[in-house]
């Protein structure tokens, strides 16, 4: 719907557009449009109104008790804020790929009547920017018969499939407000001995796909040795900035997207906000493009580095619940895990502490709890990294993944999980 509204209006009047029954998307991550959010809780006339988004930032007002009989929350990734919601049965999640999202949209799946966004200002040619995250949000904002924007002035400029014209809106407000930071929390000797592990597994010339967080920092810290190195992903954060300033992050050897930075959003501190403002050298694309596995499988050397919950000595991968309690989502997992397996020199890696709970708890378990989500099914895990050790499981049996994964486990829990394993497979095993 094209708009005839040229100038700023207040958010409670942009919200005016909206009606009753409407589903919505919602912007993510640090492009969560918040005044806007505000704004739609605000109206108390509305009901049967769904959200659809990816993990959000920020306060989230459509959650406030007053809004549970006429907001629905509906998370295609669960973040933080809304996690609580959803294990309370208060808000709902969608298992979906990463790269499924934006067909949902397009097809008609999901029929979006609304999308709110958070846009950089418009250029001389009248053109907002998506900025920080495209991933969803650029299916959204084709697919949506209305269109509401939050024009930050402090929303970077970012280059790629991004480019979103002033007269797509159907109102707009305006604000200067910075944007959601997102710190790493410190580095623990777990994640210094994982990272370590990581590390030795990337070779010069590597392209990479790591997101935010612990392990992921503690790699990229310890590869200030490589060179030329790529990074195809559907996010990075801060110490992304650090390996190009260093000459580590080069691009060069890339044969897809040469000498660019590929990236579907961004997430961090002002850092990394900075550092993707109007820079040719990062290209951001809707996460169907950047998790395409028809596109991974011809990046050589493809390393994929993601995380988990929990994984059974099969090798069957949890990274979305805890139980049956929802956490995050299947993500972008999955895409990047087969689309490594698939590239030419490429490694699949899952990481993860060998324990949880203070130590209480091994990770690595003969079956995975009740209500857990295979993210990434045994048939396609291959690297798996925990403090004590790296282990390739891809072409061997039940019982040798056993063995293997017993071997990095830690050192408390193997011994009854070598009885575990004896006991369900009726294997006789030594000392691994």
């Amino acid at each position: 719907m094209a708009t005839t509204q040229r100038g700023p209006v207040t958010a409670d009047e942009a919200v005016q557009t909206l009606r009753s029954g409407m589903n919505i998307f919602v912007h993510g991550a640090a492009a969560t449009p918040t005044p806007l959010l505000d704004a739609l809780s605000r109206r108390s006339d509305l009901t049967g109104i769904t959200l659809f988004h990816l993990h959000t930032e920020g306060p989230a007002a459509f959650l406030a008790p007053d809004c549970q009989e006429r907001i629905r929350s509906v998370s295609l990734f669960t973040g933080q804020p809304v996690r609580k919601a959803v294990q309370q049965g208060l808000a709902d999640f969608v298992p979906v790929f990463l790269s499924d999202i934006p067909h949902l949209f397009r097809d008609g799946t999901i029929p979006l009547d609304a999308a709110i966004l958070q846009v950089s200002p418009p250029d001389r040619h009248g053109m907002c920017s998506l900025g920080t995250s495209v991933d969803a949000a650029r299916s959204a904002a084709d697919s949506a018969r209305i269109v509401l924007a939050e024009v930050n002035q402090q929303m970077p400029r970012t280059l790629g499939l991004t480019a979103i014209p002033v007269q797509r809106f159907d109102a707009w407000v305006a604000t200067d407000r910075p944007l959601y930071e997102h710190e790493s929390a410190e580095e623990s000797a777990i994640d210094s001995a994982i990272g370590e592990q990581i590390a030795q597994l990337i070779e010069d010339g590597a392209t990479l796909q790591m997101g935010i967080g612990t392990i992921p920092n503690a790699v990229l810290r310890r590869l200030k040795n490589k060179r030329d190195l790529g990074i195809h992903t559907e996010m990075f954060s801060d110490l992304v900035v650090d390996l190009v300033e260093a000459g580590v992050i080069t691009n060069r050897r890339k044969k897809i997207y040469p000498g660019w930075i590929v990236t579907s959003f961004v997430n961090g501190t002002r850092r990394v906000f900075d550092f993707v403002n109007d820079n040719p050298q990062v290209c951001f694309l809707p996460c169907d493009m950047t998790n395409d596995t028809n596109l991974l499988r011809k990046i050589d050397n493809l390393v994929a580095v993601n995380s988990a919950l929990q994984i059974d000595l099969t090798g069957q991968v949890c990274a979305d619940s805890l139980g049956h309690r929802i956490y995050s989502g299947i993500g972008g997992q999955m895409d990047f895990i087969r689309g490594a397996a698939m590239s030419r020199g490429g490694r699949p890696i899952i990481a993860l502490p060998s324990t949880a709970g203070d130590g209480r708890y091994s990770r690595i378990v003969m079956e995975l709890t009740p209500g857990a989500g295979v993210v990434t099914t045994r048939g396609h895990v291959h690297w798996v990294v925990t403090e004590y050790g790296a282990v390739n499981l891809h072409g061997l049996s039940l019982r040798q993944r056993g063995e293997r994964l017993i071997s990095i486990a830690h050192p408390d829990f193997r011994a009854e999980l070598r009885q575990q394993l004896n006991e369900i497979r009726g294997y006789g095993i030594g000392e691994v």
